[in-house]
């Protein structure tokens, strides 16, 4: 298969190539022959195993284009390994854009060597895409902030070292946010969602949280501006990992067309099962030109780089969804049968167009680029 940096062929670094080259070839000796494995210690022995062979470091260093190449080798083989590269980028990207020098020094090499695995704690049962509604609360006390509150749907539920929460601290829709780094020991778990995706999920509670006032990241009231400046630099890489959901299903089914026969031929030989390869390939190859597009748009800092990488998430994760549902319809009941790879993938790809910003959330986000002004 022709790899990733060459079908773009667009804007990247001379590191990228040898980069996905890395990813790949881990994906293929680690994930691959344990991507049935959705296990809390599976993906924690292999977030360390991604820190010794320094593919996080793009997670860190913010290199967006480098998340998406890592995030799309992985998530062919694991949706769960998928989300703990993201999750090292998102929980770590407030600290990396305004935290100071300590904060830095104190989870920069843990993140990225994988010895450490952040949370990004956002959202609540009645603020989701509405982050200013939100009402976690903290409270300032003396030299320490108290926090109070729930969060929901939270990645890495149960298995982080440290939550990246927002709270608000004055009720200003948008200034009254702030953001902390809140150690695992000190939020209670609620929950642990069972979803149709390997994710560890759940809600969190904070009951009188005490944390100092340096767990402060950045300046009181920035928080909805590092929410959304981490939120706009990661969008991109979830389109890269549908596109790695999508590859893996294109390449199923084209094998799956080729190995069946129907009336005396490989089903691949008839029109419509090939019109749908055609088709999957086409709007895959489509989706990953913007996916790396946007990407290189938020690495160069362009003014256009939020509006490509809705745009990015959008078509690609759409996209992956057809392809991946085309994929199972050839390969029929064998589709939708628990354990086959397609079936997995069918369950895997769905969150993915609800997760940092919903397609309907996009459609807004573009529409006001193109009527700004």
């Amino acid at each position: 298969m022709t790899s990733i940096c060459e079908s773009v062929g667009i804007e990247l670094e001379s590191s990228h190539p040898e980069l996905e080259a890395r990813a790949a070839a881990f994906a293929r000796e680690f994930v691959a022959p344990r991507e049935d494995d959705e296990s809390d210690e599976f993906g924690i022995e292999i977030t360390r195993k991604l820190g010794e062979a320094g593919l996080l470091d793009v997670c860190v260093d913010l290199d967006v284009r480098g998340i998406c190449l890592v995030r799309e080798c992985m998530a062919q083989y694991s949706g769960l390994i998928d989300s703990m590269v993201a999750l090292q980028g998102l929980g770590y990207c407030p600290i990396e854009l305004a935290g100071d020098e300590a904060q830095k020094g104190q989870w920069r090499e843990k993140v990225r060597s994988g010895q450490a695995i952040p949370a990004f704690a956002i959202t609540e049962p009645n603020a989701g895409s509405d982050v200013g509604s939100m009402t976690t609360r903290a409270e300032r006390d003396g030299d320490e902030w108290v926090i109070n509150g729930e969060k929901c749907y939270i990645t890495n539920t149960g298995i982080a070292d440290f939550y990246l929460t927002f709270a608000r601290t004055s009720d200003d829709r948008a200034r009254g946010i702030s953001a902390f780094i809140v150690p695992a020991d000190k939020v209670e778990v609620i929950e642990r969602y069972e979803l149709i995706a390997p994710h560890p999920c759940g809600a969190i509670r904070y009951s009188d949280v005490r944390v100092p006032a340096s767990a402060m990241v950045g300046e009181e009231g920035d928080g909805f501006k590092l929410a959304m400046g981490t939120l706009d630099r990661f969008r991109a890489t979830v389109g890269a990992a549908a596109l790695g959901l999508a590859q893996r299903a294109l390449d199923e089914g084209v094998a799956r067309s080729k190995a069946r026969e129907q009336f005396g031929k490989p089903i691949s030989r008839y029109q419509q099962i090939g019109a749908m390869l055609a088709d999957s390939w086409t709007e895959l190859t489509a989706a990953r030109l913007l996916v790396y597009k946007a990407a290189a748009a938020r690495d160069a800092q362009d003014d256009n780089a939020g509006l490509l990488a809705s745009g990015a998430k959008m078509l690609a994760t759409e996209s992956a969804q057809k392809v991946i549902d085309r994929s199972v319809q050839i390969h029929g009941g064998l589709g939708v049968k628990k354990g086959t790879t397609v079936e997995r993938l069918y369950r895997e790809v769905r969150a993915l167009r609800i997760y940092e910003g919903t397609t309907e959330i996009q459609r807004v986000v573009i529409s006001r680029g193109l009527l700004r002004g």
